[in-house]
């Protein structure tokens, strides 16, 4: 492996989310600094998507660059820079998109709320898949609009879509919009082309728009196939708008730059007509050299994060099935996210959040901010050198072990 991951790296001073502040239930802005955790006593953060592993290094070079230059006025996305996103696309996943399609926003939770903003009115219902991402839900209720819920449903340790309660759900007319999450965080799957067409067919049937949070599809096992679902058919495209960006491939997510493709011209045209009453325009500078660098010449990098990653997650499965049989871990065919069930212990949510942050001192996200159908899961992040998730299991195992029923 040309690259090394095994690096443990000092986030301290970086006005890390991940690292220097904990995250109060789902409300993204009440934050407390951690600074108390660490030496000694540090918690192991591996809860927000957000890797512990050095950007590539072409990447960081281009950034120095831009900072070298040292005026740091307005930008725009040029043509190369919206290139460098239609040639990731078809190499990537074969997929042909024009560079009209795209519109580059802040990051993909912000578009998502300008598009309920800019495609639902007040009353109207908005579909997710719960247990779901949570940002999802303050998109829908900051804008006035209604959920409505289509879970998923677990079988034998994997993750299905209930398509008979999703038809049942779009037959009403209220609901004009389905935010579909694919891969799917928290449980990690990558929907079947045969999944994505009942789905995205029904909700055609239904006058139901598509909005696909498509911002983990390039962080695939290698024995999956991700499906933009734009590419489908053009049905579907005109059908549907989708979210991708760098950020999670490329350790980017600070920088704020997020593609929205939009093949539809008038669900185009209305979106960057919301963006312009936000104020909403240009491209953050670094985020357009981050982007384009990463884009264009990191491929190789991310084969080598997906290996690495496959490999802390074969190490989590053994350990977890050797160590501590009351967890069942949920295995993933993309992401670097790992959906643990934690049932088996018959904590009550307080308890089990206790369990894991004050008494093993690993701080993940809680099952039941993805809804209720997370209730007694865990979501840990493993894009971590793997001594750190080897510590994080064993303090898991030990504070489990330490459980009166577990003696």
């Amino acid at each position: 492996m040309k690259h090394s991951f095994d690096e443990e790296y000092d986030r301290r001073g970086t006005n890390s989310v991940k690292w220097e502040f904990a995250q109060e239930g789902e409300d993204l802005l009440n934050v407390e600094f951690t600074d108390r955790f660490f030496g000694p006593n540090r918690a192991l953060p591996m809860w927000v998507a957000d890797m512990d592993f050095r950007c590539p290094e072409p990447v960081v070079e281009a950034l120095i660059a831009r900072a070298e230059h040292g005026i740091y006025g307005y930008s725009a996305p040029t043509d190369d820079l919206l290139h460098s996103v239609v040639n990731w696309m078809e190499r990537r996943h074969g997929w042909d998109i024009d560079s009209e399609w795209i519109c580059i926003t802040p990051g993909v939770v912000p578009a998502l709320n300008m598009l309920v903003r800019t495609f639902t009115t007040q009353g109207n219902k908005v579909l997710v898949q719960p247990p779901v991402y949570y940002p999802f839900y303050g998109a829908v209720e900051n804008n006035s609009s209604q959920l409505i819920f289509n879970p998923l449903i677990l079988e034998n340790g994997v993750y299905r879509m209930d398509l008979e309660d999703l038809e049942s759900k779009c037959r009403d007319a209220e609901v004009v919009m389905a935010i579909l999450c694919s891969p799917h965080n928290p449980v990690g799957r990558v929907w079947s082309r045969d999944e994505l067409v009942k789905f995205g067919e029904i909700c055609i049937e239904n006058n139901v728009l598509v909005v696909t949070d498509e911002i983990h599809g390039d962080l695939i096992y290698h024995d999956q196939e991700f499906t933009p679902f734009a590419k489908i058919s053009d049905t579907f495209a005109q059908n549907s708008i989708v979210c991708t960006a760098p950020s999670k491939t490329f350790n980017l997510a600070g920088l704020h730059t997020s593609s929205i493709i939009i093949p539809n011209p008038d669900l185009r045209n209305r979106f960057e007509a919301t963006l312009q009453s936000n104020g909403l325009f240009g491209i953050n500078a670094f985020g357009a050299v981050a982007l384009q660098a990463a884009y264009d010449h990191e491929e190789e990098w991310l084969e080598e994060v997906l290996q690495y990653v496959e490999g802390n997650f074969e190490y989590l499965k053994a350990y977890v099935a050797e160590n501590i049989p009351q967890i069942e871990v949920i295995q993933p065919e993309g992401t670097y996210l790992v959906w643990l069930d934690c049932r088996k212990l018959q904590l009550e949510r307080k308890e089990l959040k206790r369990l894991i942050f004050e008494q093993a001192k690993v701080y993940l996200d809680d099952g039941f901010i993805f809804g209720p159908e997370g209730e007694g899961f865990e979501r840990i992040n493993i894009a971590c050198p793997r001594k750190v998730l080897e510590e994080a299991l064993d303090r898991i195992r030990q504070a489990i072990s330490r459980l009166p029923e577990s003696n």
